[in-house]
């Protein structure tokens, strides 16, 4: 049987990698998100500025769901970065689009730095009773993808 810690980090890895996908722009991370099903089976996979200017990783992959029916009860949302609390180009953040789906998992390398707002989506996902696990040993990884918005080049 696999620990369920050795299919997380695999699974978060695929979503840094994901990452490398997004348009690079000065003003917002590189992020890549997948949505696993209670069975381990992907549902869907987004990045930043999939399909638009503005459109975020996890908001991405759960757009393609929507109007699908499928079932988000235990599936789990990988998402490189902490999902934001916070959004300035559209009405609802994506901690709160998760917690809206039902998913009742999300495992992040590394939670937003404070450069654009004060983040707060781990906070607000556990408040809902959604598990956060967090790996931090990926963290370096997600800060070489978004190495142009931290100053790091």
């Amino acid at each position: 049987m696999i620990r369920r810690s050795a299919v997380d980090r695999e699974w978060l890895c695929v979503a840094i990698e994901l990452a490398r996908l997004s348009p690079p722009v000065r003003t917002a991370y590189a992020v890549g998100a997948i949505i696993v099903d209670r069975h381990g089976q992907e549902l869907a996979r987004g990045w930043s500025r999939e399909t638009d200017p503005y459109v975020h990783a996890e908001e991405s992959a759960l757009a393609k769901l929507s109007g699908t029916g499928v079932d988000l009860t235990g599936a789990t949302v990988y998402s490189s970065l902490e999902p934001c609390s916070v959004r300035r180009s559209r009405p609802r953040p994506c901690a709160e689009l998760i917690i809206a789906a039902g998913i009742g998992r999300v495992v992040l390398a590394l939670r937003e730095p404070p450069v654009f707002v004060d983040c707060h989506g781990v906070e607000l996902l556990e408040a809902a009773g959604v598990e956060v696990i967090e790996m931090p040993d990926l963290a370096d990884r997600v800060r070489a993808t978004n190495a142009h918005v931290l100053g790091l080049e």
